[in-house]
């Protein structure tokens, strides 16, 4: 299965986006209002960063919890791992989970295609291991005695 497919099923398909000189109290607004982990970060719209609840909480950790005044260019990840539609649902899974990563930014070429998150890849892998279930199971019904 491949990231295209995973990008096809999400619900909305919207990307949701915040300027690198937005406050931080304006991307945990946008996030908690959309109820939503991540936010793409873009400049004249050119992927610069992206802002995640874990960088939020490890900027809050640096600097005693206030983080008000802040710019999201702050504390952004500036260079976020990237997946393209082409690359396989395992390899993100990989990826996130050897980077301890929760959303990975999808680029097809230099266009922002999207954001998936380890759920959208957790839920993508259970919906191909139920088909290959189903397979199996008809398969071995049908097996010859």
């Amino acid at each position: 299965m491949q990231i295209r497919e995973v990008l096809e099923v999400k619900a909305g398909g919207e990307i949701f986006s915040i300027a690198p000189d937005a406050l931080v109290e304006e991307a945990v607004a946008r996030m908690v209002e959309r109820g939503i982990g991540s936010l793409v970060v873009l400049k004249d719209d050119v992927l610069v960063g992206f802002i995640t609840e874990r960088d939020i909480v490890r900027g809050m950790h640096r600097d005693s919890v206030c983080l008000t005044g802040y710019k999201v260019s702050d504390i952004m990840e500036q260079e976020p791992l990237v997946v393209t539609p082409e690359d396989s649902v395992d390899y993100a899974r990989d990826a996130m989970t050897k980077s301890h990563t929760s959303h990975l930014v999808v680029l097809d070429g230099n266009r922002l295609a999207g954001v998936i998150s380890f759920h959208d890849v957790a839920r993508a892998c259970l919906k191909e291991a139920n088909f290959e279930n189903a397979l199996l199971k008809r398969y071995i019904k049908h097996w010859p005695e």
